[in-house]
């Protein structure tokens, strides 16, 4: 496969999600598909559509079908997994598309994230086989523990980028910045396959963000942000088992693979993780909506839309770039390093929310 394939998947995707959204978003209000700011918690003063998800997923399935050369055999190779991908994305966008329109029980959203967890983890054989040397363990997992474990990542992910969802070009953005982790990475280690699905979706998030930047003029709504949690869950998986030899030829012979994913995914992840914590100290559902996210408590400190993605869009980079570039052998240090940023970010944040409301009281 050429490398300009990656640079034809992403201009095609960004293309069609630029050309195409400004009739979606006439067609999504001339048949009312919008969000109307009728909660307290809702920051919008106007209804907005709430169907990106549609274009996204649409751009996405475009630009990686137009490109991606099957008679290649490192492609043929990984044709099976890419099957069992497009099959749970296209069942994961009819789950998207309805609760967006007419709403659907968490109950029955369960049983099609473990059916798409089932057919990604045990069909498709997307699953995670050791954890390679993080907290000293670097024994091969046992099946059932791989699949267990593999279906309970795809969850957490795919939930994640969904509850941050709630401010204007947040989800977006930092999906965006994923995929192109994950795309760079992919390109860096000789995994094209996996590189231009990486690019396709980035190209279609920031053609998305183009509109979804605040003021926003469309939301992803859950049929854009299942597709994008599905995705980066199964890169993320591909990045931990990803080999590195060719990345050791180059001098980084010390990249601990789990600790890059979870700093690539470190926002969506700290901010879910902090929130579940909250959410069950206090008796509630971990589901149940509230304005107790990380970026929430940016927008307290008069923040805004704008300032408080960009300074998350910042961690995002840092987290990333530290990772990758901060080596050590063993695969702990790297990870305590990230995780003592992430609570540092969390501890900054928190204490400057709280400040700021003993000061306007």
């Amino acid at each position: 496969m050429k490398d300009y394939h990656l640079v034809l998947a992403f201009i095609t995707a960004f293309s069609v999600v630029l050309l195409a959204t400004p009739s979606l978003i006439k067609v999504a209000k001339l048949k009312h598909l919008v969000d109307e700011p009728l909660e307290a918690r809702k920051k919008h003063a106007i209804s907005i559509p709430t169907i990106g998800g549609v274009i996204i997923f649409s751009a996405f399935i475009f630009s990686t079908f137009l490109w991606l050369p099957v008679h290649e055999p490192s492609v043929i190779e990984g044709m099976s997994q890419f099957m069992f991908l497009m099959a749970s994305l296209i069942l994961l966008f009819f789950v998207g598309v309805k609760d967006d329109i007419i709403g659907m029980s968490p109950m029955k959203k369960l049983i099609a994230h473990v059916m798409v967890g089932f057919i990604l983890v045990v069909m498709g054989g997307i699953k995670i086989s050791s954890f390679h040397g993080l907290l000293g363990m670097d024994i091969l997992l046992p099946d059932y523990a791989s699949i267990l474990l593999s279906i309970f990542i795809y969850i957490v992910i795919v939930n994640s980028i969904n509850l941050i969802d709630g401010v204007d070009g947040l989800a977006s953005g930092v999906g965006l910045i994923s995929t192109i982790a994950f795309g760079l990475w992919f390109a860096f280690i000789g995994d094209i396959h996996w590189a231009l699905i990486s690019f396709s979706m980035s190209g279609a998030l920031l053609g998305f963000l183009v509109f979804n930047f605040n003021p926003a003029r469309i939301f992803m709504g859950d049929s854009g942000s299942l597709i994008i949690g599905a995705v980066i869950s199964v890169l993320a998986i591909q990045l931990i088992e990803s080999p590195t030899e060719k990345l050791t030829a180059l001098g980084y012979q010390n990249v601990a693979t789990p600790v890059l994913a979870m700093a690539i995914l470190a926002y969506p992840l700290l901010d879910t993780l902090r929130v579940f914590i909250i959410r069950a100290l206090k008796g509630k559902s971990p589901l149940s909506a509230d304005r107790n996210h990380l970026h929430h408590k940016l927008q307290d400190r008069k923040m805004g839309h704008k300032k408080t993605v960009i300074i998350i869009y910042i961690f995002s980079l840092v987290m990333i770039a530290q990772a990758f570039f901060i080596q050590f052998e063993n695969p702990n240090y790297s990870f305590f390093i990230s995780f003592g940023i992430a609570m540092l970010f969390t501890l900054i944040v928190f204490m400057g929310a709280k400040k700021k409301n003993n000061a306007s009281n």
